[in-house]
């Protein structure tokens, strides 16, 4: 099991020790406060757990500086000026994300002969790799995964068990979690009374360095320009995004968010779960849009909106406080 020293996690989490005397105090697991025991590691970024920080077992505690009086004696403390980040980071000295654990090619996975397997790649059983397909190295391909013609996989990548890709470059560092489905033909037909006519779908889906792809998430290859997943984006579990829909870097995506077709967002826009989102929109770096809001115009860059239609943060505000007053009237003249 991994033993890590708080002078390397404070390196490594980037946090200062409040007390040197606890550099070479030894850590063994991380764990919450209320779980906490002696040679743990712990952290606290929202007010709401300071009792469970006055009363934790825990050997070291990662904190923000306005909470640092409220650490109880003998717990070492860690000050950051986000914890939650910090804690990310040493969490991943003692759990690695994308780990491969046994390197080599299940007998019964189907590799094409002109696919490409780079070293140290772990291929689990009923794995399909088409041809021309090439995987980078310390790649982990989970179990009924399939890999089309000519995918190229970036290294250090985790494709988990039964996803499907096809028609698309990932990057490295990607981390696609179970079921997701990447580069399938997008949803375009030409309506017509005598019968819809499809669009054939010839774009990619390119996705970026260091993206996190959730269970069951479908993108859409693009139906002439490429669909993008811009670096760093964090995208959650059951998300629809449409044929032609860019992402900038580090957007957030949260779960059963849809994206129409053509739409792009700037760097760090973030969608609350549920969002639905028009096709052809534009919506600017930092924009954010609150959980079950219907998106039918553009958002420019650092805006915040809400509501259905979705509207500027405090108008929608405005307009609940309203509808909440009038109930409350007619009420009362019944």
């Amino acid at each position: 099991h991994v033993h890590v020293s708080l002078r390397d996690i404070s390196v490594k989490a980037s946090a200062t020790l409040n007390d040197l005397i606890d550099a070479d105090r030894i850590v063994r697991d991380v764990s919450p406060l209320s779980q906490a025991v002696e040679d743990n590691l712990s952290f606290l970024d929202n007010r709401k757990y300071i009792q469970q920080f006055k009363d934790t077992n825990a050997g070291a505690v990662i904190v923000h500086t306005k909470y640092v009086d409220h650490g109880p004696s003998g717990v070492a403390l860690l000050i950051s000026d986000n914890p939650y980040k910090s804690y990310a980071l040493a969490a991943q000295m003692f759990y690695p994300l994308a780990v491969v654990g046994s390197p080599g090619i299940s007998p019964s996975a189907w590799v094409d002969k002109s696919a490409t397997i780079a070293a140290n790649c772990q291929i689990e059983a009923g794995a399909v790799i088409h041809c021309g397909a090439e995987i980078g190295e310390n790649c982990f391909v989970g179990a009924n995964a399939i890999i089309g013609e000519g995918v190229v996989i970036g290294a250090n990548c985790h494709i988990g068990t039964s996803v499907t890709i096809t028609h698309s470059r990932i990057g490295e560092r990607v981390m696609i979690h179970s079921g997701a489905r990447i580069g399938q033909p997008g949803f375009g037909f030409s309506i017509d009374p005598s019968g819809h006519v499809p669009v054939p779908q010839i774009g990619l889906v390119l996705v970026e360095d260091d993206v996190r792809i959730g269970a069951n998430t479908t993108i859409d290859r693009g139906a002439a320009v490429d669909t993008i997943i811009g670096a760093g984006c964090m995208i959650d579990n059951l998300v629809q995004i449409a044929h032609n829909v860019q992402l900038g870097k580090g957007c957030v995506i949260v779960a059963q968010v849809g994206i129409a077709g053509s739409t792009k967002l700037g760097d760090y826009v973030v969608l609350g779960g549920q969002v639905g989102v028009a096709g052809h929109l534009n919506m600017g770096d930092g924009a954010m849009v609150a959980a079950k809001s219907g998106v039918i115009r553009d958002i420019p860059a650092g805006e915040r909106y809400g509501g259905i239609p979705a509207v500027p943060i405090q108008q929608w505000k405005r307009q609940v406080a309203a509808i909440a007053r009038l109930v409350k009237r007619i009420r009362k003249g019944s």
